[in-house]
Order: C-alpha cells, then sequence, then structure tokens
C-alpha cells in the first residue's frame, strides 16, 4: 500500500507526462497474464511510449487541466493509460495490432489534439503511415529531385557527345 507522499509523487510524475502528451490512449487489460503485459510492455517501450498502471483515483487526480480529463468517465475497473509526446501513431498501431492477437485487451478511448477519439478513430489512426515511415518517405523524395536533375542535366552533353560520335563514324565511312 502506498502513502500520502508516493500517491503525491506518482500524480505529480503522471500529470507532467500527460500535459505533454500528444495521444494517450486507455485500455481495460483485466485477463491479460503477466507475460502478455510484459510483452506489451516491451513493444511500447520499443517505441518510446510510456504505459502506466495505475489506480483510477490517482489517474483522475493526474489527468486534471490535461486532455486526458476527457476520459475521465471510463476511469472505471482496471485500466492502463498509453502516453506518447512524439509519435500518436506508433501507441495506436501498437495497441491495435495486439489487440488483435489478444481479445481480452479492449481499448476505451484516447484523447488527441485535445478531443476525446473513439476506439474507431484509434484504429483509423493505426492505419496511417508512422513518423519514421513518413520520414523515410520525406528524404527519399527529396534525395530524389536532385538526382533527376543530375540525370537530365547530363543527358544533354551525353547526346552531345553521340552526336559528335556519330558524324565521326559517318565521315570515317565516308
Amino acid at each position: 500500500m502506498l502513502n500520502i507522499s508516493e500517491k503525491k509523487e506518482i500524480v505529480e510524475r503522471l500529470s507532467a507526462q500527460l500535459a505533454g502528451a500528444e495521444i494517450t490512449i486507455l485500455f481495460d487489460y483485466k485477463g491479460l497474464d503477466v507475460l502478455k503485459m510484459t510483452e506489451l510492455r516491451a513493444k511500447l517501450r520499443d517505441a518510446g511510449v510510456q504505459i502506466e498502471v495505475v489506480k483510477n483515483t490517482l489517474l483522475t487526480r493526474a489527468a486534471k487541466g490535461s486532455d486526458s480529463a476527457l476520459m475521465q468517465d471510463l476511469y472505471k475497473g482496471p485500466n492502463a493509460i498509453v502516453i506518447s509526446a512524439d509519435d500518436p501513431v506508433a501507441p495506436a498501431k501498437i495497441l491495435v495490432d495486439f489487440a488483435k492477437d489478444n481479445e481480452k485487451l479492449e481499448i476505451k478511448a484516447g484523447t488527441f489534439a485535445g478531443k476525446l477519439i473513439s476506439v474507431e478513430e484509434i484504429a483509423q489512426l493505426a492505419k496511417m503511415p508512422s513518423k519514421q515511415e513518413l520520414l523515410t518517405k520525406l528524404v527519399c523524395t527529396l534525395n530524389a529531385v536532385p538526382t533527376s536533375f543530375v540525370t537530365v542535366i547530363s543527358g544533354v552533353p551525353r547526346a552531345f557527345v553521340n552526336v559528335l560520335s556519330a558524324i565521326k563514324d559517318q565521315k570515317e565511312a565516308a
């Protein structure tokens, strides 16, 4: 059992995380065994996402003043909250994929950009490319422009050399 100072420390830490969150997703983990929960934690940690399993009363206090307060009516039963400050797609993808394989994980709702989002909206968010995929596409696109430009510019002298070579071959044949 936690004493008051430990509870205050948890609320302060969680409040700071929730205040800096780009997206938060609330889910019910009832029925998941320790092995599955550890697997989920590892996947989220690898993506740079925080997961907190905390009492609903402490979560209610920590959520005050943040977007997560919009989910306050859903703080019932065994809940865990996923918090991401950087990439809103990564936690949605991980949770939706994990829920497909583990029917006992129930996504309840989330908050994104100051709004409460439903399970369907979280599933739609999970279908989007991740931040890393978008950055990769951007770099490839930026790299393709100068490469194409160099190819076009080098084509003119190459064509000129081919014309000169053809004229030389024609004069030698005559």
